[in-house]
């Protein structure tokens, strides 16, 4: 067949792209060559629209073992002859098709990116977007998604710790699914995503190919659109019990000292591992086709090398020490084939039958080789004039607080999420120490290292849409806030960067300054960026999602005795605010969700103020002085409050003491760098010492009662009937999907596609 610019438009190429592969390769490359550059010079795998201002992060630290996307995952130093390898991606495409499938692969990607590189994962977290959650589609879409991460993630035998859940309209077509794992490994057992050595073989491990997957890459490099259900590409099909068995067969592997190189095989499969591989070894590869283990007939090359099917590796082995991988293999019941071996003329040759079908440069294919490098356009988008235009005093204050209070407490951005986080199983396999005494970030016992490590993924994607700057530091500066108020240090970022479309001038502008504000606040927190994933496209013709830069961070608990939660613990306690009450009701979810304001400015932060509000809180945990710790965040100092009050059925008689303050703003308001701590009488004059001699601001807000709420002497009940509202919103919401009315198993794609009126345009058909 003729390969011309038509072909490659069909492949989302550009024509400059196409005219690039042309002098790069020194011809006009057959349509299985094309096809390989069209997934791994997608946004997806190349990062083109956005590496240049990712290298503007911060990338090192002291605890840094790895450069920052040297590897598959992070990799930082915890102390004690161990490290913690964390990574977080997004799912967001196939999610939104198939919402079950979507969800589970996109955890079973996560957990492989850690184990590829020799460490054992031990915790999971995610961050979900959806829709109204009013709306059937989005409890369809609910439903699908948490059912098929719980799936995974309890067959696998990883525990779900945390996480965090948002519904807002501009997610109503584009779900984001970011999953994140965390694992432990000994420092210098590390194995690196490399291929070197002539002639020694490369093996293909795990599951059977097939066709589920195709083009997933380039899948998820374009905007959802209502045109075309007949272009949908099969969503990938998970099996966790399959990777539950590569995950222990790998990590026995390496401990033969056979294995020079392993890398999964996510996006991209076959071409990506065999690129990525070969480029950073300065090598090539020789590869068989026909030799790959497949579950469908007569797949064709091209099929072969961008197939997405999960739960598989590629194994460069040392020559002649297959035999010893082949029996552990073998031992684990996982097929294990070799299908090509290594070459020293920096080329990737594949064969089929036989016959050349595709010899391309590796090099050229990826990242910082041959891959394009774009600088786009953009500029302030237009809606900051409506931002500005904002005026707090049009807002009439609401004379009952109770009543809006209850309202507050049941929004779904704000309510407890137990009907999610039931369905996971918090304890398989890992030594959770959060389970009965919660705290802001996630708290894992990482056994035989003699430490805990915390762990949290943050991002109120409103403030990032009212200010990408503030709102990109605001990202950072929670993330560390909740692992500080969980007794941890924190020690480093992996980000997951969901935006619209980048030729989108004003989405790129998003983009940027988000990362410019992400980049101070990791660098004033000495929170170093280990790698992460870019999500872009997650836009539609009804506009693009908030802009949503969701930060994993994980902190390290050196000190068992130091770990802080956020319950208080028993009537009589003192409670105080450490930070400065400000009259601030910006981008609020009381003003967002209960006054109708879209947009306004993001609420007050200041980068040094939030520095010294979490270096006094580190320092009360370190003096034993707190009894509880917890930040203030959505739904503001009431919600805090009784989140404090929820897991003991303790309440609290509180007084406002700022009285220039109006008190919307005091109560609910989300001004930054607050955090409400609890002490016993007997250590709150020592407290009072120590607050002032750190030149924090701080005010008494009252104590902790045995289950009354008294709120500047009005009674406003008993703790257990706030508990309940704060409980079962949620659940109230969902009680169709959990009785049945909806099943969260999958359909086919283009059932569910027709079903929720999205497709694809433009995406990869057999020719």
């Amino acid at each position: 067949m003729e390969i011309n610019v038509q072909t490659a438009r069909q492949l989302r190429l550009t024509d400059e792209e196409f005219e690039l592969i042309k002098k790069v390769m020194g011809r006009t490359p057959n349509f299985t060559e094309l096809c390989a550059y069209s997934v791994m010079w997608s946004e997806h795998c190349s990062y083109k629209n956005s590496i240049k201002w990712l290298k503007t992060l911060p990338r090192d630290g002291k605890r840094m073992l790895v450069k920052a996307g040297e590897e598959n995952a992070g990799l930082m130093d915890i102390g004690n002859g161990f490290g913690v390898v964390f990574k977080i991606e997004s799912h967001n495409h196939p999610s939104a098709i198939e919402p079950f499938q979507g969800a589970a692969t996109g955890v079973g990607g996560i957990h492989r990116d850690i184990f590829t590189m020799g460490a054992r994962p031990i915790a999971s977290l995610n961050s979900l977007r959806f829709g109204n959650l009013n709306e059937a589609k989005t409890q369809h879409l609910v439903a699908g998604v948490v059912h098929g991460i719980g799936h995974y993630g309890n067959c696998f035998g990883v525990p779900t710790v945390g996480g965090e859940v948002y519904f807002e309209e501009r997610y109503h077509t584009n779900p984001l699914v970011n999953a994140m794992s965390v694992g432990i490994v000994r420092n210098g057992e590390t194995i690196s995503a490399t291929a070197e050595g002539l002639d020694n073989p490369v093996f293909i491990v795990g599951s059977a190919t097939g066709k589920d997957g195709m083009g997933g890459a380039s899948f998820a490099s374009a905007d959802i659109t209502a045109e075309s259900v007949e272009e949908l590409p099969a969503v990938q099909v998970g099996d966790p019990f399959q990777e539950k068995k590569l995950l222990e067969a790998c990590l026995e592997i390496i401990k033969t000292g056979a294995v020079v190189g392993m890398q999964d095989m996510g996006a991209a499969g076959i071409i990506c591992s065999t690129a990525e591989m070969s480029a950073k070894g300065g090598v090539g590869m020789e590869i068989d086709l026909s030799r790959v283990p497949t579950r469908q007939k007569n797949m064709k090359a091209w099929e072969l090398l961008l197939s997405e099917s999960q739960e598989r590796m590629l194994i460069v082995i040392q020559k002649g020490k297959e035999e010893s991988v082949l029996k552990i293999f073998e031992k684990w019941d996982l097929p294990c084939e070799q299908i090509g071996r290594v070459t020293d003329n920096g080329l990737l040759q594949f064969y089929m039958n036989g016959q050349l079908e595709a010899s391309i440069n590796a090099e050229s294919l990826v990242l910082g080789g041959g891959a394009p490098q774009n600088d786009r356009e953009y500029k302030e988008p237009a809606y900051f004039e409506k931002i500005k235009a904002f005026d707090p005093g049009s807002i009439t204050l609401s004379e009952d607080l109770k009543s809006v209070a209850k309202k507050l407490i049941q929004i779904p951005n704000i309510a407890s999420k137990r009907w999610i986080s039931t369905q996971y199983d918090s304890m398989v396999g890992a030594a959770n120490l959060s389970t009965n005494s919660p705290s802001d970030a996630s708290v894992v016992l990482a056994k035989g290292t003699g430490k805990a490590l915390a762990m949290t993924v943050d991002c109120n994607s409103r403030y990032v849409f009212a200010d990408p700057y503030k709102g990109g530091m605001i990202a950072v500066a929670e993330a560390a806030r909740n692992i500080v108020c969980s007794g941890a240090e924190p020690i480093g970022v992996t980000n997951c960067l969901n935006f619209g479309n980048p030729f989108d001038p004003e989405v790129y502008y998003q983009f940027v300054y988000a990362v410019k504000g992400m980049g101070e606040a990791c660098t004033r927190f000495d929170t170093p960026v280990t790698g992460g994933n870019v999500s872009f496209y997650n836009q539609n013709p009804d506009g693009a999602v908030y802009p949503t830069p969701t930060i994993g961070m994980v902190g390290v608990i050196d000190d068992l005795e130091d770990k802080m939660t956020m319950d208080f613990k028993q009537q009589g306690d003192v409670i105080y605010l450490i930070g400065e009450s400000r009259n601030d009701i910006n981008c609020s979810e009381y003003l967002h969700k209960l006054k109708g304001v879209e947009y306004s400015p993001a609420p007050h932060f200041n980068i040094e103020e939030e520095f010294e509000v979490q270096q006094a809180v580190r320092q009360l945990i370190k003096k034993k002085l707190l009894q509880s710790a917890h930040d203030i965040s959505e739904g503001g100092l009431i919600t805090t409050l009784l989140e404090c009050g929820f897991p003991r059925r303790l309440g609290f008689d509180v007084q406002q003491s700022a009285t220039t303050i109006r008190k919307d703003a005091y109560w609910f308001g989300e001004a930054q760098s607050r955090v409400v701590v609890s002490c016993t009488l007997k250590n709150a004059e020592e407290l009072l010492t120590q607050l002032k001699s750190l030149n924090v601001a701080y005010e008494y807000l009252g104590i902790v009662t045995e289950n009354n709420i008294d709120m500047e002497g009005e009674y406003w009940g008993h703790i257990d009937d706030w508990k309940e509202l704060y409980d079962t919103a949620i659940e109230k919401k969902l009680t169709s999907v959990e009785k049945g009315g909806e099943s969260s198993e999958p359909k086919s794609s283009k059932e569910e596609a027709v079903k929720q009126g999205i497709t694809l345009k433009g995406e990869v058909k057999g020719i």
